[in-house]
């Protein structure tokens, strides 16, 4: 795993300043300076959006007594795509508005299951349960 994570801080700015360097050369650098900004402005939009209604349904469904597991994830996933729109770049622009539009974040939910499922069955993460 951390091996990984190693490979994605060195891969994905590499990626990110190539891209960067080839829509300057083709859409030139003002737009390219105007899309990020923009990107930018409209994920902190939309993670604040779908945020906001993640936390009222995690009250709405406290309230009535049932455990908002699906929720939380969500809101894993908006706050991972808030973060990532924000940082300069189309790369991790897309990954964050994969993460933010409803319809796509369950493919991303769907992983972070079989993730945690596969953690917890390697032992590689532990539930703490009260006594």
């Amino acid at each position: 795993m951390f091996r990984l994570l190693l490979l994605l801080i060195i891969i994905v700015p590499a990626l990110e300043i190539a891209v960067l360097i080839l829509s300057g050369n083709v859409i030139g650098v003002w737009p390219t300076i105007f899309l990020i900004i923009l990107t930018g402005v409209l994920g902190a939009w939309l993670a604040k959006k779908e945020g906001l209604q993640a936390l009222r349904l995690v009250q709405l469904q406290t309230q009535q007594g049932q455990l908002p597991s699906g929720v939380l994830l969500d809101g894993i996933c908006i706050l991972i795509g808030g973060v990532v729109l924000l940082t300069p770049g189309f790369i991790t622009d897309a990954i964050g508005f994969f993460l933010l539009i409803p319809v796509t974040r369950t493919i991303a939910k769907g992983f972070l299951l079989k993730l945690f499922h596969q953690m917890i069955k390697n032992g590689n993460f532990m539930i703490m349960t009260r006594k």
